[in-house]
């Protein structure tokens, strides 16, 4: 971890991949950032799943290993865990062992008959897949996740899923909203991306000026992604894992990109994947998406 963030603090433009953001303060933000006015993604995608969840269970089908990468707090997997009843098991996988540990718990209290096999993991790193056996294994990646991967890295990592999975996905729309959405009035935002500051001083030795960085956050209409960054307000010097690092004032570390799809593109980064879009659910006003994809031939 300390290599990666490193080099990519040292390469031009300079950027520290999003899953740094999910320290333990981090995920509580981002739990809060959730409840913002301006954030839709996870009250739409959760009214999705409220909606079409019958349906959505009755594709996943009985008996199997529900499997959710990067878990959080698994509030919306409890509304499809609800349909598909027993005798169905859960594998929450997150870096963050808080987070996963109170998702656990509160799941296992809701649902006691449910076999949980939580794992605290790089989900990007593989998914270890040999507990729960005798259940077919369903991947449910939802939040939007899979847009903070480009999109060869999008379909590189469904591949390595290896199964059916129903993803959650940002679909295009006006600018002025996704702009809103990741620059609240209340400055959430603001404060979970400069969490990431903190985090690096406390974990690694780094000596970052919280007050000398601002949040930015804008769509770039050529590459369809939100961009978050860390702006340097000044000239500085930063250190990091013994080396001195050079701000200019202005300069920023890209800290976030999350891809905003049309359904044809998603369906052409699923083909990439040796996946097929088999259905696909979304709000009234096409503001999000749930794409169940599966292995061709199947």
């Amino acid at each position: 971890m300390r290599s990666e963030i490193l080099a990519g603090l040292l390469d031009q433009p300079k950027a520290v991949s999003s899953k740094y953001l999910y320290d333990e303060r981090g995920s509580r933000l981002f739990e809060e950032i959730c409840g913002t006015e301006e954030y839709y993604p996870a009250r739409v995608e959760t009214g999705i799943l409220e909606r079409y969840a019958d349906e959505i269970a009755g594709e996943l089908g009985p008996d199997v290993l529900l499997v959710e990468p990067g878990a959080g707090n698994g509030r919306k997997t409890e509304i499809l865990l609800e349909r598909l009843g027993s005798p169905t098991a859960y594998m929450p996988i997150d870096v963050s062992r808080e987070a996963l540990g109170e998702a656990v718990i509160r799941i296992s209290k809701r649902f006691p008959k449910l076999k949980v096999f939580p794992i605290c993991a790089d989900f990007c790193e593989g998914l270890p897949l040999r507990k729960g056996e005798g259940r077919r294994p369903v991947i449910f990646f939802p939040g939007s996740t899979i847009g903070n991967f480009h999109p060869w890295e999008a379909a590189a990592l469904l591949r390595t899923f290896g199964g059916p999975t129903l993803v959650g996905v940002d679909l295009k729309k006006d600018v002025d909203i996704l702009e809103r959405a990741y620059n609240d009035d209340r400055g959430v935002t603001a404060e979970f991306n400069l969490n990431l500051l903190r985090r690096l001083n406390r974990e690694y030795g780094a000596d970052f000026r919280t007050r000398a960085f601002r949040h930015a956050a804008f769509y770039d209409r050529s590459r369809s992604r939100v961009e978050m960054h860390l702006v340097s307000e000044e000239e500085q010097w930063v250190r990091f894992d013994g080396r001195e690092i050079r701000f200019r004032a202005g300069e920023s570390v890209r800290t976030e990109v999350s891809y905003k799809y049309a359904p044809e593109d998603f369906e052409r980064v699923a083909r990439g994947a040796g996946l097929k879009v088999s259905r696909f659910w979304a709000d009234e006003r096409d503001w999000f998406g749930l794409f169940w994809c599966v292995p061709h031939g199947t």
